[in-house]
């Protein structure tokens, strides 16, 4: 029974109306993979192992037969994971490479009255696919501003007038500072957040301006792909200019509520930077639930900061002082947005 493979622009056409199954083993998926996709491995970490050591020091024949002696106890179990997933009969199949593993599981998948085709060139292709549509000449507009100046709901806010938005702190499961991680679920591999920046940008028109909130090349434990942050770096920035007190508040609503140690562990991991004796008076007034005095500290650390970031930005930012608890926040971002010309955009 032959299997029939299509080609990376098709099968993400085609995966909008049937599932998608990740053939791989469970290491490779947690790795990376098409979003949206279930993992059905035809083996495990350890199995795999086992039959490319075969392949390496025996033959490619001999391979096949572990294989074959590892998978074949499993074939009902596959049937019945997919069983799970397939409300119809159309399903997208995909490996490392496109190769034995993913035209075997369609090959079984098709043998009991499923249409399934795999993708040419397999996850692979995918990412190959995915790195070369970063490079194409977005027109960001990077949403800049002190830490607590409420740049992700301005974002928020954004999205509910239709404007094109990419929130990569969301992406990331992080907020971006040292206290970022706290509340937030488990961070995804750098390989994975390229992944799902790829099906945000996926969605959205290159040709019109899209909203982005300004970042250092990482968030957390992430890198954000070298080729969007260089335009990151390049394009127009707005830079929201809000009142300490006014941030310092904010902060105050959005991380007293968590516990003290994730307070303190975060102050700590950032002592050189800070300087010994403001991360200990930081960890004081943690300690004893000042946290106003403790998000000052800290804020003087990283409004520095910032400030020497601004200083790579290739075009000078458009700043707008506002404040969060006004409503025109949005009109002021939407006039600055405006007064963009066309030649600020970068050309390489």
């Amino acid at each position: 029974m032959e299997v029939s493979s299509i080609h990376i622009n098709s099968f993400l056409t085609s995966r909008e109306s049937c599932p998608v199954v990740d053939v791989r083993t469970p290491d490779e998926f947690n790795r990376g993979h098409i979003p949206g996709a279930v993992n059905i491995p035809l083996f495990t970490n350890e199995e795999r192992e086992q039959v490319g050591t075969k392949y390496v020091r025996e033959s490619r024949y001999k391979a096949l037969l572990a294989g074959l002696d590892l998978a074949g106890p499993k074939l009902t179990s596959y049937l019945h994971q997919l069983k799970k997933v397939a409300s119809g009969k159309n399903i997208l199949v995909y490996c490392w490479r496109g190769g034995l593993r993913s035209s075997s599981m369609a090959w079984l998948f098709n043998l009991a009255g499923y249409n399934s085709k795999t993708l040419a060139g397999g996850y692979k292709s995918y990412r190959r696919f995915a790195q070369q549509f970063f490079t194409n000449p977005y027109r960001f507009i990077v949403l800049g501003g002190m830490t607590g100046s409420g740049k992700t709901e301005l974002l928020n806010r954004l999205k509910t007038i239709n404007e094109q938005v990419i929130d990569l702190e969301a992406l990331a499961n992080h907020k971006g500072s040292a206290f970022g991680w706290i509340g937030q679920p488990p961070q995804p591999t750098t390989e994975q957040f390229e992944n799902l920046l790829f099906e945000q940008l996926l969605k959205l028109d290159p040709l019109k301006p899209i909203w982005i909130e300004d970042e250092s090349s990482s968030i957390g434990t992430i890198f954000i792909p070298p080729t969007i942050y260089s335009r990151m770096v390049k394009c127009p920035t707005i830079v929201v200019d809000v009142a300490k007190e006014e941030r310092v508040a904010r902060l105050v609503e959005d991380y007293a509520r968590f516990s003290a140690d994730d307070l303190v562990l975060s102050v700590t991991r950032m002592t050189k930077r800070m300087g010994g004796d403001k991360a200990k008076q930081c960890i004081d007034y943690i300690r004893a639930g000042n946290f106003k005095e403790a998000i000052n500290i800290a804020l003087s650390y990283y409004d520095k900061t910032y400030n020497y970031g601004l200083m790579s930005k290739t075009a000078k930012p458009i700043t707008i002082k506002t404040s969060t608890k006004t409503e025109n926040s949005l009109s002021l971002l939407l006039a600055a947005k405006n007064s963009i010309g066309e030649l600020s955009w970068p050309t390489d």
